[in-house]
């Protein structure tokens, strides 16, 4: 039997708890991780002994983004696999965690980067430790977010800054920022999250979920959910840029590190900090 990549438990009353189990990875999200992760979600929010989930990262990351390392299937809700299919997917699936009736918590230290900023990002609430590292290198040699969440959760200004650089910030400006709501000493982290969730696990699920449901609903009437549909299809087309095209062969021809190493060397950050 393989190794569990999402381990689960339930740490305090009412509260059930994902880490990803791919630390020798960096918790790169590959097609078992993200299966298994789904499938865990979808069975908490239909406990009605749960009121709170949270997502965590074993080992020195929350998650290093998805994996490049393999081939990426659809293996949460499939779609026909035509030209965009794989941002249009995963936004799928990170729409699935937001319309949730459970409250679920993004626990995040250490790196968190592209598609793992956006596995953050698709949960209700996010703390991270203080020394945390988010953000999306993709934008500079691959293309843009698959779940552009940035200007959303950023505002136009932070986000588009991030969008056009790439470079990541701590837990302290995620804060900032408005992405995250509080940062925490990494040692602390563990602590600081589970006190939040028993306290908002002291509410009725009949009331979180509809508390949770009119948060949603009022992004959605400022056009969130359009908005992120419509930038997942604009990413496409990043793939058919002459830039893009050049450094995707390269991907497939050479070492993984060395690919990523050339896409940060001017930068001096992520492999070449």
């Amino acid at each position: 039997m393989s190794e569990q990549k999402v381990l689960t438990d339930k740490p305090r009353e009412k509260i059930l708890r994902f880490t990803l189990n791919r630390p020798e990875k960096r918790n790169a999200l590959n097609d078992e991780i993200r299966e298994e992760l789904f499938e865990g979600l979808r069975k908490g929010d239909r406990d009605k002994e749960i009121s709170v989930m949270i997502i965590r990262g074993s080992g020195e990351a929350f998650s290093a983004g998805y994996d490049l390392s393999q081939p990426n299937h659809s293996v949460e809700r499939s779609i026909a696999k035509t030209d965009g299919w794989w941002s249009r997917h995963v936004v799928n699936n990170w729409f699935e965690i937001w319309d949730m009736s459970t409250p679920v918590i993004a626990q995040v230290h250490g790196w968190c980067l592209a598609g793992g900023t956006e596995l953050a990002n698709a949960c209700d609430l996010i703390y991270v430790a203080e020394d945390a590292k988010i953000g999306y290198p993709p934008v500079r040699l691959m293309s843009p977010p698959d779940m552009q969440w940035q200007t959303w959760m950023m505002g136009m200004r932070k986000g588009l800054e991030a969008l056009l650089t790439g470079d990541h910030m701590t837990g302290v400006d995620a804060v900032a920022s408005g992405m995250a709501n509080r940062a925490f000493d990494k040692d602390n982290l563990d602590s600081a999250v589970l006190e939040i969730a028993e306290r908002i696990a002291k509410i009725p699920n009949d009331l979180l979920a509809l508390n949770k449901r009119a948060a949603h609903r009022a992004m959605e009437a400022a056009g969130i959910r359009n908005g992120i549909r419509a930038t997942a299809d604009i990413q496409a087309l990043g793939f058919h840029q002459v830039s893009s095209k050049e450094y995707m062969q390269k991907l497939g021809e050479r070492d993984l590190k060395e690919s990523l190493s050339e896409r940060d060397r001017d930068f001096g950050d992520y492999r070449e900090e």
